[in-house]
């Protein structure tokens, strides 16, 4: 969910897998009127060329400023924004005022909050937690401050099921979300989840035309299987090998959050990469038809 391990990527003492371990110029005049910090993010954000985000976003730069500069954040989160590029990656995601939102397996909320800001009011974020999770104390811990977060915001509900059915949901969406949690599916902690049903009942979930999101530490090409488990990495030719068979079209690839440097052949919680290991983000769509 992050660059540094989220809440379901963090270690937990005494045991083992990620989730047991605890284009507008800003212009001089819309700067006097702005925060300082969002026209940073705007600035920041409209900067970048289309190919080094990998997509042309659809959320106006204003909105994501606003939701980046957003005062009511917590300090846990935008200590995390340098790594983790929110607004660039926001942007790639596409999300937009009055969207659907699912974060799957949300952890602290790091992405819940960015996205109920950017969806606003008439949109609406489901932060779902696989149940799997619930005996984590730093899962317990992350989930009750979604809830408290929740009370205030209206636009956003946290849900608790199965795997598979919290990826289930009252209404149609626009975009389902999941943050270095894709690999966690493969291992035994959390089923093994039947990774086939896993991407059908996303595509269900999702709107003709919605957007599906894949963000993870990537494995060295050819890595076993086990890798999921062992380095908490994974390949995203397997990524799209799965999620292509449930029906989706391949949009592209950021390269947001990429780091040649890291060697791919260590954990990611490793204090040599920890926080900076080589990630991917990989944009699907259901067909409109």
């Amino acid at each position: 969910m992050s660059l540094e391990p989220s809440s379901l990527s963090q270690r937990v003492s005494g045991s083992r897998g990620s989730a047991r371990r605890s284009s507008v110029d800003a212009g001089p005049t819309r700067c006097a009127k702005s925060a300082l910090l969002a026209c940073t993010v705007l600035t920041l954000m409209t900067s970048v060329p289309k190919s080094a985000a990998g997509l042309a976003a659809d959320l106006p730069g204003e909105a994501i400023a606003a939701a980046v500069a957003d005062p009511s954040r917590p300090a846990t989160d935008t200590v995390r924004d340098v790594n983790r590029k929110p607004a660039e990656t926001l942007a790639f995601a596409g999300v937009k005022a009055a969207d659907r939102v699912a974060d799957y397996a949300a952890g602290a909320g790091y992405f819940t909050r960015l996205f109920a800001a950017a969806a606003g009011p008439n949109g609406h974020v489901y932060a779902s937690v696989p149940s799997a999770l619930f005996k984590y104390p730093n899962i317990v811990k992350g989930i009750a401050e979604l809830q408290s977060y929740a009370v205030v915001h209206p636009n956003v509900t946290v849900t608790f099921a199965s795997a598979l059915d919290a990826a289930k949901y009252p209404e149609k969406l626009d975009l389902f979300w999941i943050s270095q949690n894709y690999h966690d599916l493969h291992d035994s902690f959390m089923g093994p989840v039947d990774m086939a049903a896993f991407n059908r009942t996303v595509y269900a979930a999702l709107k003709p035309g919605g957007l599906y999101i894949v963000l993870d530490h990537r494995a060295a090409p050819g890595s076993p299987s086990e890798v999921t488990d062992t380095l908490h990495r994974i390949e995203p030719s397997t990524v799209r090998r799965e999620v292509e068979a449930a029906g989706f079209k391949f949009e592209g690839e950021s390269t947001l959050l990429a780091n040649p440097a890291d060697p791919l052949t260590v954990e990611v919680f490793d204090p040599s990469i920890r926080g900076r290991t080589d990630q991917f983000i990989l944009k699907f769509r259901r067909p409109r038809s």
